[in-house]
Parts: structure tokens; C-alpha cells; sequence
């Protein structure tokens, strides 16, 4: 039994991280963050070439066709070059919601379009997992009302998917009568989220979600996935980023690496953020091969993913010193990029209560 990557996915992730290496620089991520662009053409184009946005879809709709583990090493490389593109909604997210639940007709009419890149698509899915007492989204007569806060990728997107407040999910046109598109400023300037308001704004039921809430909680589980992904390619490139500096950097004609406290601070960082690989590529793999567990992993990874991504964010900016909170270093981006998955799709806290009631427990 082989408990390590295949060569093809070896490939797979090395590829897309080649390329984010030489056309995914830093200096080229502040341009996008700080212009306040919704993503990098450039770097969405090149992906589109490498198949990133068909990842999940059927070679019959124009995709790759490949399964969550592959996603998940693809998060990876995203997260650890700071890519400033939509990923985990339009890629990932949107297409799950579409295979589980469209009608043929809705999967022939956006798949290849997802696949393609030549749409993007936002997705509504925060009052599923927690909101305000005021908000949510009600669905009647084919018309939605209410507010989506926190709706991920939808800055730019061609196509929204928002989820009701009885689980169905709907596909709504951003420039629909009635619908208000409020980007959000949040830590992340590498990634959008907006708030959705909507007035009786026009809207086709994905009907395979309308009496199944299973569509719905399997596309907040890949999406939870990925999420995870991505912060572990995040934390992995802070880790590294302090080991270099702690090799470089000296005091009192040493090098700060020589020294047991910051000795001690790269070796908690490798020795919490080792093991979470394998529980990423564990959690990823169950979706084909042990379905029954992979809801469970989900919010296990999650969960885990979010705590150990922000204690390596504290413990690489205090390995920095002081330059660890300059923009001129510009680790904050991958400081705030772990803070803001922490966040998407349920806070820790909330996951572990959910991974509770998964197993019964509550």
C-alpha cells in the first residue's frame, strides 16, 4: 500500500508551483493588492492553461476530472505563493455545487465555462455556517431576498451561487434587477469577499439541493478542504522564510540561528506543521475513497489547519523581529492569507462543534 503522492500528482503540484515561482512574485502580488484588483489576469490566464479551473470537472464538460486530492495540491501551491486569483469558490466550490445538485442543463451551460476560465463565479454560502440574527437569504416563487455576507470570489464574478436559508442553492446573475454587490475590505487584499443584498432579485434553483441539504454540506466541505490547503502552503513558506532568516540574520557576531530560543521556535514550527500534510492529503483522498469520513476530516483538517497556521504565523514574524511586521519584508501577506482561511467556512471553534455533531456527540 503506497502512502505517498503518485508521480502524476508529484507533477501535477510541481508544475503549478514552478510557474507561481517565476510569474507569482511578491513585488507582482503587492501590485494587485495594493491597485485593491480583484485578481491577476496575467496569473489567471497561465492557470487556465495549466487546467487549474477544471480541476473537479469532468473531462465531458471541458475539465481535467481529477478528485480533491489533486485541488488540495494545487491550494497548496496557491497558498504558498500568495496567488492573488479566485480559487476556492469559482474553481472548486461552484463546480461541486453544480456536479451534485445542477440539472443537465446547468452543467452544460457553465462547466465548460468554469473549466475554460471564462467566467468566474462567486459563491454565498456564510449564513449556512453562522450569521446575524437580521440576515440570511429567503427563496419564493423563484425570487430571492435578504443579504449574503461574505460571498467569496463574487467581487468580479459572472455567476453567483447562493444558498437559501432552507439549504437549496441558487444561481443568480450579479447584474440582476434588485441585486447590490458591496466588495468588503478584509485582511487578505490577495483574495474578495462581497456582501450580496437582494430584493426580489431573480433566481434558478439548482434542483438536485431543493429537498437535499447534501449538496450544500459537500460543497462546504471541499471548500473547507482547500481552505486548509491553502493555509498549510502558507504556513510552510512562513517556516521557511524564518529558518533562512534565522541562518542569516546576526547579533553579537552570531548568527540568530545558533541561539536555543530561536532554535527551538523553527523546530515547533516544523515539528506542528509536519503531520498536517498527511492529514490534508488523508481528508482529501476520503471524498474517493472512504465518503463516509469525509465530513468528519473536513472539519478535522479545518480545525487543525486553522490553529497550526496561526501559531507558525506568530512564531515566523517573532523569528523576524521587528521586519517581520514591514511591508518591505511583506510577510504579512502570508500572515493575513492564513488569518482570513482561519476565518471562511466556520472558525475553528465552530467546526469542532460541528465535527461533535457529525459523530453524534451533541
Amino acid at each position: 500500500m503506497d502512502f505517498a503522492l503518485s508521480e502524476e500528482q508529484r507533477m501535477l503540484q510541481d508544475s503549478i508551483a514552478g510557474y507561481l515561482e517565476s510569474g507569482c512574485p511578491l513585488s507582482r502580488v503587492r501590485e494587485v493588492a495594493e491597485a485593491g484588483e480583484s485578481r491577476a489576469d496575467d496569473i489567471w490566464q497561465e492557470l487556465t492553461n495549466l487546467g487549474v479551473h477544471g480541476v473537479l470537472i469532468d473531462e465531458d464538460y471541458g475539465g481535467v476530472g481529477l478528485g480533491v486530492l489533486e485541488a488540495a495540491l494545487i491550494a497548496e501551491a496557491l497558498g504558498a505563493a500568495v496567488a492573488p486569483v479566485p480559487y476556492v469558490a469559482s474553481s472548486i466550490m461552484a463546480p461541486v455545487a453544480l456536479a451534485e445538485a445542477g440539472s443537465t442543463g446547468q452543467k452544460e451551460t457553465w462547466l465548460p465555462q468554469l473549466a475554460a476560465g471564462e467566467v468566474v463565479a462567486g459563491v454565498g454560502l456564510s449564513e449556512q455556517i453562522g450569521r446575524r440574527e437580521s440576515e440570511g437569504v429567503t427563496a419564493s416563487g423563484g425570487k430571492l431576498r435578504g443579504k449574503a455576507m461574505f460571498a467569496m470570489d463574487a467581487a468580479s464574478a459572472d455567476i453567483l451561487i447562493i444558498a437559501s436559508d432552507d439549504g437549496a442553492l441558487h444561481l443568480v446573475d450579479p447584474g440582476a434587477s434588485g441585486l447590490n454587490r458591496e466588495k468588503l475590505k478584509t485582511i487578505d487584499r490577495t483574495r474578495t469577499v462581497s456582501e450580496i443584498t437582494l430584493d426580489r432579485v431573480d433566481a434558478e434553483v439548482l434542483p438536485g439541493s431543493v429537498t437535499n441539504r447534501e449538496p450544500l454540506l459537500t460543497t462546504i466541505d471541499v471548500g473547507r478542504v482547500i481552505l486548509a490547503a491553502d493555509t498549510l502552503g502558507a504556513a510552510q513558506v512562513m517556516t521557511d522564510k524564518a529558518i533562512e532568516y534565522a541562518k542569516e540574520r546576526r547579533q553579537f557576531n552570531r548568527v540568530i540561528g545558533s541561539f536555543q530560543a530561536v532554535k527551538h521556535m523553527c523546530a515547533e514550527m516544523a515539528a506542528e506543521l509536519e503531520p498536517c500534510r498527511s492529514l490534508i492529503w488523508y481528508t482529501a483522498h476520503a471524498y474517493s475513497a472512504i465518503p463516509e469520513e469525509g465530513r468528519l476530516m473536513a472539519c478535522h483538517a479545518k480545525a487543525h489547519l486553522s490553529e497550526v497556521g496561526k501559531f507558525v504565523a506568530r512564531k515566523s514574524t517573532e523569528v523576524h523581529g521587528g521586519m517581520g511586521i514591514t511591508d518591505l519584508l511583506g510577510l504579512h501577506y502570508w500572515f493575513k492569507r492564513i488569518g482570513f482561511n482561519r476565518q471562511m467556512l466556520g472558525a475553528p471553534e465552530l467546526v469542532r462543534e460541528e465535527a461533535a455533531r457529525v459523530q453524534a456527540w451533541v
